[in-house]
Formats: C-alpha cells, structure tokens, sequence
C-alpha cells in the first residue's frame, strides 16, 4: 500500500477515534496525547511515522511556557473569580436590577448587560452561565418573568464571555493565528508579515460583541412590547430608590471602570493584553478589599480556582500538541488541505465547512479542545486561501458561542439546567434558548455580508 495513502489513511482514523473516546468521558488531555501515541506506534510499525519527530515536543512545551502572551490567560481568570467571590458581580446585578427593572422587560435588560460585563470580566462561559444563574434566575422567577424567556435570556448572555473581550478563547486564538499566519505568509513568499496579535482580535471582537448584545436587547425589548406578561416591570421600594444613587456609586461605577482600563488599555495600544491583565488583577483584589471582602481565605480559594481552570487548559493544550504533531507528519494536514481545497463553492465552501465541523464538534467538545485541535489543522488552508486571520479567529468564537447555546446538546443549557430549580424544566431551558440561536445566526450572517464589521477596527487602532 502507498505509504502516503496509509498515512493519511491513519491520521484520519486517530482524528475520529479521539472524538470517540473523548465521547466515552475519558479526560481529554490524556485522550487526546495517550490516543496520539498509540497512532504513532501504529505508524511506526507501517513505516510511516519516525518517532524522532517526537524531540520537537519538549521545546514546544518550554516555548508555551514562555509565551508572555499567555501569562494573561491566569491573570484574567483571577480578575474574574476574584470578582466574583467577593459578592462585586451579584451587587452588579442588583444594581442594573433596580436601575431597569420598573420599565417592563428591563430586569431582562439588566441581565444582558450585566452578563455582557461579566463576559469582559470572567471570559469563561461556564462560570458566566452559572453566577448569572444563581444571582438572576430566582430574582426573575419572582419577578413572575416566563421561566423560558429568562432561561434563555440567561443562557444568551452567559456565552457572550466567548466573544466579548478579554476572552481567553481569544488569547489562545490570536497566538495560534499570529504563529499560523507567519508561517502562510512565509509560504507565499511574504518574509514581512503583517503581524497578527491578541490585541488585534480582542479589536475585532469588539463590534461583533455589541451587535449580539444590540440583538439580544432588541429582543427582550421586542417581548416587553408584545408579551409583556413574559416580563412584567420589577417592583422597587421608595428606599430601595433613594438607595439607588449610593448603589450606582459604589457598586457600579468602579467595576466599570476597571472593565473600562484593561480593555481601554488594550484597545488603546496603551499596555499588551498580558500588563492589562495584571492591572486587571490588582484592581480586582483593590475592589475587593474596598467592600471589606477580601480574606486571607477568598483569596485563597480564589487562587486555587484560578490554578484549577489555567492548568486544565493548558494541559489539554499540551496534549492536544501531541495530537498535532504526529497528525501532521503521517500526512493529515496535507488529506485536509486537498479536502477543503475540492469542496463545491470554492473558498466559502470551505469555510463553511470548517464552521459546521466546529459547530458540530461543540455539542460534545470544549472550546479550547476544538481550538487546540481544529484550528491548526484547518487554519493554514483557510489562510492559504487569503482568509482574514482576525475575521476567522472571531467567527469561529461566535461560531462556538452558537453551539454551545443550541438545544439540545449546548454547554450552555447544561451549566444552567445544573443550578436552575425544580419549577424550571429542561424543555423550558430549551424553548427559551431558540430564539437567541436564531439570534446568534443572524449574527453570524452580517458578519458573513459585512466583514468589515470585525476588520474595521484593528485596521484603525492598529493599522493592520
């Protein structure tokens, strides 16, 4: 048999069994490099794989280590537990609460805006779906709002921390990218690149982020018009309105500027994503010890969540480096690139097929095991085909944004059906996340027609 063929022929099986055995619950990183190896010593006994091509792991490895860039990703997961176990996020809530919550729907309003803020705090979905569903979910519920209308309000502006800045999905995704669009660049014969940052994707991001935000009010504000038992006004008392500017004060305004510093900062092309993230840091702690809520045993705990969640991703990032490696050298990348290359439709057509795959893959994968693994495969074709590196890296996060909201498989629904009662069924969860997917798709449709939506403003910021 040709050994070409038979490398290929290989490195697809490991692709499909790796989504096997990661559907059999086994824990990822583990699957993916345990899975890998035992391909490479199948290939190694076919003759189409040299296990010498294993010496370049360690490097990869120490240069991980080493990326400054990346040393942002535990800063920023900090920033947003520390927010979150000092009470800040839940005060937030409550504020935006009675601020909106005596106009029909705008407790709802409030919901969007505070997830949105929690997005550019946390960047991770699952502990945005879940705060926003211990604080604003029985809040709601007595409000008397529709079970489904607030799930899926809730489900909807939890997963905006995929794509509202400073996602760490989008630290990952602009690492890759920069590596992966040099390397294109090289091979097509351009030795000076126009670099592509972390920086240049949080810009990108930016604008698609307040669109899904702009639609997601638009369509509480639609309900409020038309529906308007589904959200009936909040009721506030006279000393809950005097309270109200105290409020705005001292529980609003400074977690709002902090937001506003780092990303400013960033945007701004004042400091990197990674010195934004340390200020983002200590200001959190600074809040924190303002509302006389910061111990010795918050901070703690704090740290060991922010350890917990940094080192699992970055020990799926290790294994799915393994994954890579010998995925590329039995002749993978080479299969894909031929595949997405004869697709009907030419360059769309091939975008269109890695989405559906990610989309797909999101019903029963995590975002950073379907970056770490799609992306370096899929990547370097899509930007031989002259793919914007930033417009990619941003549809594919709103791309698994969508996923992870779409019945009945969405991450989302599953982290909001874990801490929502009783008297809020499944189906329910699911009836009201519908809408928001249309939404999302809807989304992703302009942003399809005007990619200048997410191209716009790093060009103007960085000039790229």
């Amino acid at each position: 048999m040709d050994p070409v063929f038979l490398g290929e022929l290989l490195s697809l099986l490991m692709f499909f069994a790796i989504i096997g055995v990661l559907m059999l619950g086994f824990p990822v990183a583990f699957s993916l490099a345990g899975t890998s190896v035992i391909f490479a010593g199948i290939g190694y006994l076919l003759g189409v794989f040299d296990p010498s091509n294993f010496n370049s792991l360690a490097s990869r490895y120490v240069g991980v280590m080493l990326n400054e860039v990346l040393v942002a990703v535990p800063l920023f997961i900090f920033m947003g537990m520390m927010l979150e176990r000092s009470g800040i996020a839940e005060k937030l809530l409550i504020t935006m609460g009675r601020m909106f919550g005596t106009m029909r729907g705008g407790l709802g309003l409030s919901v969007i805006v505070v997830g949105a803020l929690l997005a550019a705090s946390t960047g991770i979905v699952g502990a945005t779906v879940v705060t926003m569903g211990l604080l604003s979910l029985p809040a709601m519920l007595r409000a008397g709002y529709d079970p489904r209308l607030a799930g899926g309000v809730i489900c909807a502006s939890g997963t905006l921390g995929q794509i509202i800045p400073p996602s760490t999905v989008l630290i990952f995704m602009g690492d890759m990218l920069s590596g992966i669009n040099a390397q294109v660049q090289m091979q097509k014969g351009n030795f000076a690149p126009t670099p592509v940052s972390v920086g240049d994707l949080f810009a990108g991001a930016f604008i698609p982020g307040l669109l899904l935000i702009a639609l997601y009010m638009a369509w509480m504000l639609y309900k409020a018009a038309f529906s308007p038992q589904s959200c009936p006004a909040l009721v506030v008392t006279e000393q809950e309105k005097k309270d109200l500017w105290k409020d705005i004060l001292f529980s609003l305004v400074p977690p709002l500027m902090l937001i506003f510093a780092v990303l400013g900062s960033i945007l701004g092309g004042i400091a990197t994503p990674t010195e934004s993230a340390s200020v983002g840091a200590v200001g959190a702690i600074i809040l924190a010890a303002f509302r006389r809520r910061l111990s010795l045993k918050s901070l703690r705990q704090t740290m060991l969540a922010t350890a917990n969640i940094t080192t699992m991703i970055f020990v799926i990032l290790l294994g799915a480096s393994v994954f890579s490696l010998v995925f590329r050298m039995m002749g993978g990348d080479e299969l894909v690139a031929e595949f997405l290359h004869n697709l009907p439709g030419g360059k769309m057509g091939a975008i269109l097929f890695v989405m559906l795959l990610m989309f797909l893959l999101g019903f029963i994968l995590d975002t950073f095991e379907i970056i770490f693994i799609i992306l370096p495969i899929t990547a370097p074709v899509l930007l031989m085909m002259d793919v914007n590196p930033i417009w990619l890296g941003v549809m594919v996060a709103v791309n698994l944004q969508t996923s992870f909201l779409t019945p009945p498989f969405g991450f989302s629904l599953f982290y909001l059906r874990g801490v929502a009662p009783g008297s809020v069924s499944t189906r329910m969860i699911y009836e009201g996340a519908l809408p928001f997917v249309v939404l999302q798709i809807i989304a992703i449709s302009i942003l399809v027609v005007f990619p200048g939506l997410v191209t716009w403003l790093p060009a103007l910021i960085f000039g790229r």
